[in-house]
Formats: structure tokens, sequence, C-alpha cells
């Protein structure tokens, strides 16, 4: 016992000595205590000095010489000479350098004065912790714009210039040279260029330490996008030449990352000529690894070659104007071929305001021809001049007028320019060389203005364009153009032979042998015909053609027969999908079918490349992943007047045997159909996109995600024919994948405004009710969302019967269910219709209200529960209860009181309490997961 006493006597003496000792730093003062711990010989008191060094500020922050007391304490103790106290200190730096900006009044320029010169100090500190946390510090000062410009320049840019010194420590100088190009983008480009670029050029050029010509490759693209096009071309072009042949494989593949940064920051005749064959170089690198940064790098690379004034898109092709074309379109449209997307040619539209108002909508013609309109490889290019679009028989003329139904003049695309009529030789040759696609094979516009003199005179057509040069341009069947034609349709038939034995083919072969024929006997008769018209031109003046008609009963010659029947044979044999890719047509050609001017062709060359086999054991086994994704962005460099060129390697990845790489294409093939254009999707991506609905589900996931930004690119009848494979969603791989079906509820909300009522009745409600009934609560909240909208879109319908059916189906199949979680799933459905106002207040009280009010009965107090809220803070909140009298609000007030004297005390709380005091949707969710 005496030893007992004694413990318990030991016990408090040591209590009561540790209360002094806490009474004694209580009644120190913020300064005393801080002086007092910063002067222990403990590391860890020391350690904490550091870490309440904010909290003795703010204490003392009333008096200015307290503050500027607690900091001059800070650069005492910045000369600890423990590295760990050091770093603790520099981790609260930007804190307490955020606190004197706030305070700046009471303490000016604490920061620049106490701060700023431990910062830059400890950036060449001997410890490498301390190192790395000034540096981080100095960036998140830089990034909070904490240091004044003129501290940059005169305190924190001499220090690193110093440090990056031939003679400064390597790991040092490796520190600081980051640090710079890190800081460039935040101090502006004047300091960069005065400062910072002419000490980045020399470490550029580092011939002892690898690692700082490695840094300064990584970070070459940031330095480029600050300073600029002027300086990047003449200071940093000559470096990055330099490290991109560096001897060290990892300086090269540094550039090879950065290139799309270094590209974006130079023009386009650089990109062109140098950049171009510099990156050729990486591509073809020796080392494995530089190759493989170079390829993941060559799709954004091309895609700095997209001309940014074309880059807005339209998706339908009747939808773009002639004002919407930019210069380089225009001559971009002159110098190839035109795709079908063009509908209007900004120097081909009269100057007369009569013909430029009435505007001619393609929309059949064009899809009539959508598929002839793009060169594919073997087909065939007849050249005939574009006057021969504007030659019609009162006859043609006729047809065209029924099938336009009587629609305002169209305007002639080839023939009317603003010029009149009169143009250059240079013009003329150059509209002779160059074949149009597009004009060519579209039917010809339905009517010309002609003068009733001239016809009176002629008889003929007359084609209003370059009429001094009619020898050269206004005779469509002359010999030359004829020969063309039928050494064209020769070696088409001479391709075709191999294959005779098919029946098609041989169709095929018919069609083409009576076309050649047709050209042969009519070439003389072409020739006489348009020497009279030749004849005829002569003794007209150039001024009356722009406002000259045809008239109806003359007799006006039709465009070749040759040329209609070989329309005829191209349309038939485009049409062949089979004989479009045959393999009979040379390497050659399939070879040309791939050329454009957009990007160098060497540069696509290599994109295209990128799915062959032999790449992924020689570079990446990933790198037709990498393809894909920046497709989009090629394409969209390219235009889709040159999908042509990717549409075989678009189709290769499709067909990819690695899962990912089909997810990635199809996570953005809704955007790469915006680029294509109407009518390139449904020949070219809904193929595609039906194969990924029946992908994986990793495949799947990325098309349902997207899948209304894709069918509403869609024509109508294209879109209704995915209805029918909606369901095929509700089955995944794996059945506990609920977020498959939760993505499909957020799909049909969106879908409900593509299709009409009789197709959301009879193809998304039995979607949506099935959903409602999900497994899984986050699913089945998402679908009592799609079934309100679905109710408020079939009321809206004219007659809404439709609405009507499928609210008697929710009150059959779910207010009267024999489980009680499909009676609450009602209950949730009413209370959303109430919320998202999907019904007339007057039309819920008729068709779903005396349903719910019936529910105040249900054995189950978890239905109760929410009747209870749904009443008391959805429904008497509506304006149509609070002020009318009638019987609707007498039966929701008796069910009330009804369930205020419930005996579950859950339901009596909800029933009783006044709205006001409690949010709905925590009440939602907290009954959501006391009954799931």
């Amino acid at each position: 016992m005496a030893d007992l006493s004694l413990l318990q006597e030991d016990l408090q003496e040591d209590a009561d000595g540790s209360l002094d000792f806490v009474t004694q730093d209580e009644m120190l003062t913020p300064l005393g205590r801080l002086d007092k711990y910063a002067a222990s010989e403990n590391v860890f008191n020391r350690q904490m000095v550091a870490r309440s060094l904010l909290d003795t500020l703010r204490e003392v922050c009333d008096d200015e010489r307290d503050c500027i007391a607690v900091l001059e304490r800070i650069s005492r103790l910045a000369d600890d000479s423990e590295p760990t106290v050091r770093a603790e200190l520099m981790e609260q730096v930007p804190h307490i350098a955020l606190f004197c900006q706030e305070n700046r009044p009471s303490i000016p320029y604490a920061f620049s004065k106490y701060l700023l010169p431990i910062v830059v100090r400890y950036l060449a500190d001997q410890n490498n912790q301390v190192r790395k946390t000034s540096q981080a510090a100095l960036l998140a000062l830089l990034e909070q714009e904490l240091i004044e410009r003129f501290d940059v320049e005169t305190k924190v840019c001499p220090v690193l210039i110093e440090l990056t010194a031939p003679d400064s420590n390597d790991d040092v100088k490796t520190e600081a040279v980051a640090i710079m190009c890190k800081m460039a983008p935040m101090v502006g480009k004047d300091i960069t260029e005065r400062l910072i670029l002419p000490r980045f050029c020399e470490m550029c050029c580092d011939c002892r330490m690898f690692h700082v010509r490695k840094v300064c490759a990584a970070n070459f693209g940031d330095i480029c996008s600050v300073v600029g096009q002027q300086a990047t071309e003449e200071m940093l072009l000559p470096r990055f030449f330099q490290l991109c042949s560096d001897n060290v494989w990892g300086v090269r593949k540094a550039c090879a990352e950065c290139f799309m940064a270094v590209s974006c920051a130079t023009c386009q005749e650089i990109r062109r000529t140098k950049l171009s064959a510099l990156f050729i170089n990486l591509i073809s690198d020796p080392s494995r690894w530089v190759r493989q940064a170079a390829f993941q790098s060559l799709g954004p690379f091309i895609s700095t070659f997209a001309n940014p004034s074309s880059s807005g898109q339209y998706f339908k092709e009747e939808s773009k104007s002639s004002e919407d074309l930019s210069v380089e379109d225009k001559n971009r449209i002159r110098d190839q071929e035109v795709p079908e997307d063009v509908q209007i040619r900004p120097e081909d539209v009269s100057s007369d305001p009569s013909i430029s108002n009435s505007s001619v909508k393609l929309e059949n013609m064009v899809e009539d021809h959508a598929e002839t309109s793009r060169k594919s490889p073997g087909e065939i290019s007849v050249p005939v001049d574009s006057s021969l679009l504007c030659t019609l028989s009162s006859e043609s003329h006729q047809e065209a007028a029924s099938n336009e139904n009587d629609k305002k003049p169209a305007n002639c695309k080839s023939a009317l320019r603003p010029e009149g009529g009169a143009s250059s030789p240079d013009s003329a040759l150059l509209d002779q060389e160059l074949y149009n696609s597009f004009h060519f094979w579209r039917t010809p516009l339905p009517e010309i203005d002609l003068d009733i003199e001239l016809e009176q005179g002629s008889g003929n057509t007359l084609s209003p364009e370059r009429p001094e040069e009619t020898s050269e341009v206004t005779v469509p069947g002359s010999s030359n153009i004829t020969m063309a034609t039928r050494k064209e349709l020769e070696e088409m038939i001479e391709n075709l032979e191999p294959h005779i034995d098919d029946p098609d083919v041989k169709a095929q072969v018919d069609v083409l042998s009576a076309a050649l024929r047709a050209s042969r006997l009519d070439a003389r008769e072409e020739a006489s015909d348009a020497e009279k018209r030749s004849d005829v031109q002569d003794e007209l003046g150039v001024n009356e053609l722009p406002n000259c008609k045809i008239n109806h009963d003359a007799s006006v010659p039709l465009i070749s027969d040759a040329v209609e029947n070989m329309d005829s044979a191209l349309r038939y044999i485009h049409n062949d999908s089979d004989l479009s890719t045959n393999s009979s047509f040379s390497p050659d050609e399939e070879r040309r079918s791939k050329v454009q001017d957009v990007v160098p062709q060497a540069l696509l060359d290599q994109y295209l490349s990128m799915t062959d086999p032999s790449r992924a054991q020689t570079v990446d086994t990933e790198i037709a992943k990498h393809c894909a994704y920046s497709l989009p962005g090629v394409a969209l460099t390219l235009g889709r007047q040159n999908w042509h060129c990717l549409r075989e390697t678009y189709e290769t990845l499709a067909s990819d045997m690695q899962w990912k790489v089909r997810r990635t294409l199809a996570f953005s093939i809704h955007e790469l159909a915006v680029i294509l254009g109407d009518q390139l999707t449904a020949a070219d991506l809904v193929p595609i996109f039906n194969g990924f609905l029946k992908d994986l589900d990793e495949v799947r996931i990325g098309v349902l995600k997207h899948l209304h930004d894709f069918l509403k690119l869609l024509h109508i009848d294209k879109r209704r024919e995915y209805l029918y494979q909606l369901q095929e969603f509700l089955v995944t791989d794996n059945s506990r994948n609920w977020r498959f079906r939760a993505e499909l509820a957020e799909q049909l909300i969106l879908l409900l405004e593509l299709y009409s009522p009789r197709d959301v009745y009879d193809y998304l409600r039995p979607i949506a009710l099935n959903l409602c009934a999900d497994k899984v609560s986050s699913v089945r909240w998402i679908s009592y969302k799609l079934v309100s909208e679905m109710v408020k879109k079939l009321h809206m319908a004219t007659p809404p019967t439709f609405g009507v059916d499928l609210i008697n189906e929710l009150v059959e199949n779910f207010g009267r269910c024999p489980k009680w979680s499909g009676r609450q799933a009602f209950v949730f459905v009413c209370q959303t219709v109430i919320e998202d106002d999907c019904l007339p207040m007057d039309q819920f009280a008729v068709h779903l209200m005396p349903h719910l009010l019936t529910l105040a009965n249900d054995r189950v107090p978890n239905v109760r529960v929410l009747l209870a809220k749904t009443l008391r803070q959805t429904l008497l909140e509506k304006e149509y209860f609070l002020t009318s009298a009638g019987c609707h609000q007498e039966a929701v007030e008796q069910t009330i009181v009804a369930l205020q004297m419930d005996r579950d005390s859950d339901v009596k709380y909800f029933a009783s309490i006044h709205p006001a005091s409690t949010k709905i949707s925590d009440d939602a969710m907290s009954t959501a997961s006391s009954t799931y």
C-alpha cells in the first residue's frame, strides 16, 4: 500500500508539472511562443513553428509591427541548418503570401521583401527536397499572380539565368531550365522573349548535358506558343532542327511528342515544306521509341494543316450557301474535284438579282447521283465542257419542271458568271483543262433565260459563257471529247472482261458497249451541230447573252446520246459495291485515289500505314488505337471531299481485332458524321455503326452514349430503322452492368424528340416500362423521368389517345401491381409528372390522382410514406390545388388527414410536416435509400 501511495504522489507531481508547462505557454504572447520554439534544439519543435506561422500571423494581423516581427523571424528560420525545417517552411510560403496579399494595407510589400528572397535562394539549395519544394512554391506563386512583374524581372529571372550558367551544377541547371520553361506561359511573351528565350536557345545547344537538351525539347512547344510565330521561325526552329537530329534518342523522342505545338506556332508554308520532311525523319528513326512517339503525334500534326477559315461544319448538303465558302475553298473547288456537299459556288452565281435569289434545291438530284459523285478506284472521268450542262430541250425542260413542281428558275452554275460571259483566254484554258465531277454528273438545270430575238435567229442552244471562244468551249460534242469518251469506255470494258462470267458484270459490259457504239455513230452528227452553233454565236453580241430565255417549242438538241449512255452506265457501275472495290484495278489506280493536296502526301501515306499489321510489331502494339483516336481530326483537316482517302483505313480500323480500337471509333463516330455530312454518313458510316451495335458491351457503350447525336443526323426513314434495335440494348454480356441500362434510359429521353408519337408508343414505351421495373434503383430513377417525359409528349400529340393509353397502362401495371415496389414506382412517376409539369393539373386530377389516392390504404408503410411526401410537398404546392375548391382538392385533403392518423410514425410525420421545413430532394433520396 505504501508503494501505491508513493506512485500516486509521483503521478500527481507529473500532472502538476505538465499543467504548469501548458499554463506557461498560454501566458506567452504569439511572438513569445514563436521565439521559444524557434530557438529549441528539438527539430520537431522548429518544424512545428514553421507549420504554425500562418496561424501566428492571423493572431497578430491587427498590429503591423507584430506582423513585421513575424516576417523577420521567418527570415531567421529560413537559415535553419535542418533541411526538413527549410522544406516545411517553403511549403507554407504560398499560404503566407496569399495572406499577405489579402492584408496588404497592414503589411505592404511584405512578400517582396521577406518571402520572395527565400524562395529564389532555395532554388539553389544543396538539398534536393528543399529545391523541389521551392520550385513548386515559385510556380504556385506565379500561377496565383502573387509576384509582381517587376519582381519577376529583377529577382526571379536573374537567379534562374545565373543557375543555368555553364559552370552551374548539373542538377541545378536542369531544374532551372525546367522552371524557366514552365513559368514562360505565366509571365507572358514580353518577359519570355527578353529574358528567357536567349538562355533557352543556348541550353538547346548544351553539348555536355543531354538532360538539359531533353528538358528543352520536352518544353519546346510551350516556349513556341508563348513567343509567337516570328520568334519561333527566326530563333527557335533552327534549334528544333538540331534537337530532332540529336544523337540521344530521348531528345528526339521529346521532339516528336511536342511536334504539334511547334507546328501550331509556324506558318503554313514552313509547316508544309520544312516540318513535314523533319517529321518523316522522326517516323523513320532508328529508335523504336522515337518512332512510337512520332506515330502517336502524326494525327495531331496532320490536324495543324486544317484551314481555320473553313473549320465551321454544316451537315445537310443543301444548307451551305455561297457566303459560307472561303477564298481558299473557292480556289480548292477550282483546282480539284468538287464533292457532293458543295452546292453553290460563289463565282458561278450570276450577278443578276433575279437569278441569284432563286437558288435551286437539288436534293433529289444529289440523292440520285450521290454515289457517282465520289471518285472511287477505277471510276473513269470523261472531260465534258461545262456549257453542256446548260443545253436543254423543251422535253427535258418540261420533265425537270414537273420534278421541281413548278419552282422558281434555277441558277446556271457553270455558264452564268459575274463576268457576263467575257473572260480572258487564261480562264478559258483553265476551265477547259479542269474536270469537275459534280458539274458533269449532275442532271442539267431546268431553265435558262434567253432573249426572244436570239431564239428566232438561232433555233439552237447557246452557251452564254465565253462566246468569243466558241470553237474551244461551246462544242460539247467535239471530236476530241468524243475520242476521250470512247477511250475511257474501251478501258472500262477491257477491265471488266475478265469477270464476264458474272451476270451483273455482263450486264454492265452490255451497257458500256451500247454507249461506245452510240458515241461512234453520233460523232459526225455532233461535230456538224457544233459548227452550226459556232456560226450562230459569231453573229451575236456578248451583251445580249445573260438575259436570254429558251423557247419550249423550239427544236433544241439534247446532250449527246453517248454522254447520256455513259452517265447511266457509270451510275449503274458505281452502285455495284462489289465492283467498286474489285481487285482488278491496278495498285497505281488505288494509290491515285488517295491523293489529295491538303497535307503533304508523304504524311498521309504514313498515317494510312498505321493500320498495317507490321507496324504493331515494329513500332507499337497500340498504334491502331492511336490512329483511330486521331482519325476525326485528320478527316476534318482533309475535308469531306477527300474522305475517299480515309475510307478504307476507317473500315480497317472498324474491323480491328482489338476491341479498344473499335471502342475508340464507337465513341467518335457521331463527330465523324458531322464532318462527313448526311450522304457520306449514310453510305459509309451507317454500316459500321450497325456493326458496333452488335459488338462487345465495351464497344456498344460508345455508340450508346452518343446514340441521339448520331441518329439525329440521319434521314427520318433511316432513323426509324433503329427503332427495332433499341430493344437489344436491354441485353448485355454481363447482367450486372446496370450502367448500360441507365445510359439507355438517358438516351431514350433525348430520342423522344426524334420520333413521332406513334413510334414512341409502339417502340419506346415497352422499353421505358421495362426499365421502370429494373432491379437497380439508379436505373429506375432515370426511367421515371423517361416515362414522365413520354407522358408529356404523347399527351401533347393530336389526338392524345396515346397518352391516355400510356396512363392506363401505368395504372394497370404499376398502380395495381401486386408487388409493393411496383406501387411505389407508380407514386414516383406521379411525383415526377407533377414536378416537371408533364400534364396539366386538371388532366392529372382526372387520369392519375384517383388511383394515386387509393394507395393511402396500402398495406406497406414505404408506399404510404412516399404518398404522404408527394401529396404534401409536391401536389399541394401547385396553384391548381391552392386556389380551386373543387372535389379534387377535397379528396386530397381527406387523404392527408387519413395519413396524419396513420399507425406508422413516419407516415404521420411526412403527412403533417410543413413543406417548407424540409428539402424535397433530400426526402426523396432518403426514401429511396430506405426502400430499395
